[in-house]
Parts: C-alpha cells; structure tokens; sequence
C-alpha cells in the first residue's frame, strides 16, 4: 500500500479535491465570513462530542477533537478548516485586488479585504482552489512531522505569505512613522502618497490617495490597554469552557462564530486567538486543579492577545495583503504551551503535538 506522509493515495486524492472546492468555496463567500462558518461548525462537532462523552459516563471528551467527527471532517477539514477556506480566501483576495475586481470603498488596501464575497469569477475561485489545495498538503506535512504546535494555524501563516510572494507584494510593506510599532501614522490620519491618474489601485503603493500610512488591524482594537483587557476577560471564559466541558475547541468556535457580526460590520473584538491558547493551557494544567487551571488559561488568554497585536505590527499594519495576525498568534502560543509541556513544567500539551 502507497502512502504519502502517512497517507494513502486514493485518500490524498480525496482530500486535494475536496480542499479544492473548499479553498474555492471560502474565495466565493469571503475569507471572513467562511472563517464564521468554521466556527459553527466547530461548536456543532463539540457539542456532539461532549453529548456523546455524557452518554457514554466518560470523563472527558477525545483529547484531540479537531481529527474527528464534525468538528474534525467539517470545522477543521476541507470545507471550512482554516488552512483551506480561509487561506483561500485570503489568496483570492490577493489575486482579486492585483485584477482589479474588487470593489471600491475599503478603507485599507482592496487586498486587505477579507469580509467581501469574491462570487464566481472563475479566475478567482481557481486561485482559492489552489491555495486550498496547497493548505492541506501544508497542513499534512507539518503533521506528519508532529512539529509541536498548532499546525493549521502555521498553514494559514505560511500561505497568507505565499500568496504576497505569488501575487508579487512585498513580504513586509512600507513603514511609516518611527517604525513597526508605531500606530501614530494612523491616529494622525497620516496618508500615502496619491497614485497616478493612469495607474490601477492594485498596483501602486498601496493603491488610492485615501489609504492610511499605517492600517491596523483591527482600529478598535490595537491599543495595548484595550488589547490586555480583552485579553484577560476572553482568557478567563476560554479557560472556564474548556474546564467545565473538557473541550480544547468549543471556545474558539464560539469566537469565531462571533466574527459573523464583524463580518456585517459591527465593531466586534477579534477573541479566537485568545480562546483557544487559553482553553489549551487550561486542559494542559487541569491536573493541578481548576482554580490553577483557570488562572493559567486567563495568562494565556492575555498572552494571546498581546502575541496578535505585536504580529499584527510587524507583519499586517504596513503590508498590502492579509497576514493573518490570531493565526500567528495561535500558532506562537501553542508552540510555548508544547514546549513548557517537553521540558516537565506542565503536566501536558493538551492536544498540541510534542516531539
């Protein structure tokens, strides 16, 4: 039998054409509003789970939940897993920008924009399609080699700078002010330089006149005060959900879930990238006890957000494309989680891999 990181042909090709339509899917609808999705289908398959752990008188649901049932073949699979639809979403915004398709009147750069539905333009859902299909073998790579965090975060990371290298954006972008940190360029409403009357929006610096010098990420909520509080109260009940229900996944689907109002723009916090470190720290430490565990979660709850917001500095505010700041974020935290796990501090990893 041929296998292929673990996998068996026939089954690659399954995943590949389904992580096709997914990654398609997700450019059609819109990377955000197919990322709200996956948080549906996420809070779906755990409370399946966890009803089915009650059923059965166990004490815990499957410690890694994200493999199977709804929440592994829907939330966390081809159709809406973050790697596929996401990503592709964010590539074809990319795509989309560069052929002048999308739609005027986004504040930041047109490739920034993730809550627009891209429709049919085939050009545009086969660019979905391929980063979708280049999501899951990503993501199957970096799980095969059991790398010691949160892998399809690292996929959305790692394709969302794909995408600026495919689509010929720079890596990083143009800084203004006093550097990466710096958010005054966009409190002072400091602007870029106008384009040209004959050159598309795409392809200038940026694109027209009314683009801010500094775009942050989210402009409600980048201020470090803001940040840490939302931080703490996001953490706290990440952390409760996961010791109430033992679930590592249901706290972050009720956060992405939330992101639908985002999606319809109301200014709705950013709280997955919090939730989930902290519902994971939470589970690793609950031999320790709930208060212990709790309080650890709340930690890297606040974590979290702080790790967001200072990848949302280097690599978002000054850039052209979507660099997904929670997935980052999530990505960091889970490695810190592995790591503390390996080296005997905490009692687990919870469902994160270690080597």
């Amino acid at each position: 039998m041929v296998t292929v990181l673990g996998i068996e042909l026939t089954r690659w090709l399954i995943l590949i054409l389904a992580a096709f339509g997914g990654g398609a899917f997700g450019a059609a609808l819109g990377a955000l509003p197919a990322f709200a999705f996956t948080g549906f289908m996420v809070i779906a398959g755990e409370v399946v789970n966890i009803l089915k752990a009650e059923l059965a008188g166990a004490t815990a649901i499957e410690p890694n939940s994200m493999t199977v049932g709804i929440t592994g073949i829907l939330g966390f699979g081809p159709m809406f897993g973050p790697h596929i639809s996401f990503a592709g979403g964010v590539a074809a915004a990319a795509y989309a920008a560069r052929k002048g398709y999308m739609d005027e009147g986004f504040d930041y750069h047109l490739a920034k924009d993730i809550t627009q539905a891209l429709s049919t333009k085939p050009d545009v859902l086969a660019v979905g399609g391929l980063f979708g299909v280049f999501g899951v073998i990503c993501f199957r790579a970096l799980a095969f080699a059991s790398l010691p965090f949160d892998q399809i975060a690292a996929t959305v990371v790692i394709s969302a700078f794909l995408a600026r290298i495919v689509f010929g954006y720079p890596l990083v972008g143009r800084v203004a002010g006093s550097g990466y940190f710096d958010m005054t360029p966009f409190e002072n409403g400091q602007m870029r330089g106008v384009r040209r009357a004959d050159e598309p929006a795409a392809t200038a610096d940026g694109g027209a006149a009314e683009r801010l010098a500094t775009e942050p990420w989210l402009p409600f909520q980048y201020k470090w005060s803001h940040v840490v509080t939302i931080g703490l109260v996001a953490g706290l009940l990440g952390a409760f959900i996961a010791v109430e229900t033992n679930s590592a996944f249901l706290g972050f689907g009720i956060s992405a879930a939330t992101l639908t109002f985002l999606a319809l723009g109301t200014e709705v916090p950013v709280t997955h990238h919090i939730t989930l470190p902290a519902s994971t720290a939470a589970l690793a430490v609950l031999a320790w006890g709930p208060v212990a565990a709790l309080l650890v979660g709340t930690l890297f709850g606040i974590t979290g957000a702080l790790s967001g917001e200072v990848l949302q500095r280097l690599f978002y505010a000054h850039g052209d494309t979507h660099v997904d700041p929670p997935a980052f974020a999530i990505a960091v935290n889970t490695f810190v989680i592995a790591v503390l796990a390996m080296l005997g501090v905490f009692p687990s990893s919870s469902w994160v891999a270690t080597l």
